[in-house]
């Protein structure tokens, strides 16, 4: 079979591979922990149930608008003035299958062939598949854990030509769970003043789940309300992972030709996930206090726990659920008749040798990094790092 050369070069996604690989061995009877997807264990909040239980009940089942239904779209515009302190209308919100979805319908309605993409690094593993697909160039923007997996305004300037379309920003990032603090947006926003034919997708679908400081959005940046297209979406915060709703709120044009690239695509979000995104968006921040206070307990415990190993060296993470150690420390070295080379390496050694799954910083652009979730258990994380330890100090 003769496929296409864009989908032959298309690269898997790496944290759904390692997944895949994790629940395979699971089936066969291996004590997997996985500690490679960004899913929250928790429960879906009830009272969001009940409204995808209304629903049902009101026989919501028909197609949805291609951009979501109007009172959605609103909900989410009236979140937005909220959390976030961002006037938007109605007209300005596209409502899709996921934030994935969102991100992909930008990128596509944007980016031309040839056109530049910057890509601050670490960074999450389908930004630059997209910029692929739409036949971009993508451009890394490296850090290291010195810098706490920050880019300066000099390292912005630096990488900006002029071919550059957009630059992809995500704060509290995946996978390293580092947050730009609003003095850090507003020095980056000075640098894309002077460079006006650039957008940026400000990814915040980890804004609530934030342990220091406080939520800002790159649309609240001076002169950068035009330029930004702000994705969000209900899977982390309110653990609706398999509900698959995102949006996006951009300026205008933009917003109507995503809707016109959904349309062709998949149409309008499913019915029942949007009513009960509609409680899910008028809800108070604190109805998820107790989700995000198990979180921060966990990266203590985790954080704690990976100190204690020789060679890990780790940034104190102030969002999201990640933590993003360099392990470089055991490039070179053999371990179990295993050349370690990269963290590639590293991370199947782990999934072989200890039956903990964690995903490349390869697939990342921090190829020095490998990537815990700690969205599970304390007793996971305890066991997982444990048997890692006792691998590592054999």
């Amino acid at each position: 079979m003769t496929l296409s050369g864009r989908i032959n070069s298309l690269p898997i996604s790496q944290t759904l591979a390692m997944a895949a690989k994790a629940r395979e061995l699971k089936q066969s009877g291996k004590d997997i922990i996985s500690l490679s997807l960004g899913e929250p264990d928790f429960n879906t909040p009830t009272f969001i149930k009940a409204a995808a239980i209304a629903a049902i009940n009101q026989n919501y089942n028909t197609y949805t608008p291609v951009a979501g239904y109007d009172d959605l779209r609103e909900a989410i515009a009236k979140k937005l003035l909220r959390d976030n302190e961002l006037s938007y209308k109605p007209s300005q919100i596209v409502v899709s299958t996921g934030a994935k979805q969102a991100l992909a319908n930008t990128v596509l309605s944007l980016v031309n062939p040839g056109d530049e993409v910057l890509l601050p690094a670490p960074f999450w593993v389908s930004y630059d598949a997209m910029v692929q697909l739409a036949e971009g160039v993508s451009i890394t923007i490296p850090t290291t854990i010195d810098s706490n997996f920050k880019i300066t305004p000099a390292q912005l300037e630096a990488a900006i030509t002029p071919k550059t379309k957009l630059l992809f920003f995500n704060s509290p990032n995946n996978p390293s769970g580092s947050v730009y603090s609003e003095e850090e947006y507003k020095a980056l926003g000075k640098v894309l003043e002077k460079h006006p034919q650039i957008y940026i997708i400000s990814d915040e679908i980890y804004e609530h789940i934030l342990y220091e400081g406080k939520t800002f959005s790159f649309a609240n940046v001076p002169n950068m309300y035009e330029r930004t297209i702000t994705v969000n979406g209900v899977s982390k915060a309110f653990a609706m992972t398999g509900w698959r709703v995102g949006y996006i709120a951009a300026p205008e044009p933009i917003a109507k030709a995503c809707i016109k690239m959904q349309g062709q695509f998949t149409s309008g979000t499913n019915c029942i996930a949007q009513r009960a995104t509609i409680a899910a968006m008028e809800a108070p921040v604190s109805s998820i206090n107790y989700m995000v206070e198990a979180f921060a307990k966990r990266r203590t415990l985790i954080t704690d726990l990976l100190k204690e190993i020789p060679g890990f060296k780790l940034n104190n993470p102030q969002g999201a659920f990640y933590v993003f150690p360099d392990i470089s420390f055991y490039f070179g070295k053999t371990i179990r008749g295993r050349k370690i080379a990269n963290a590639s390496d590293f991370s199947m050694l782990l999934l072989e040798e200890t039956l903990v799954a964690t995903v490349t910083g390869d697939a990342f652009g921090a190829p020095e990094c490998i990537r815990f979730s700690y969205a599970t258990s304390n007793d996971l994380i305890k066991e997982a790092v444990k048997r890692i330890k006792i691998l590592l100090e054999a």
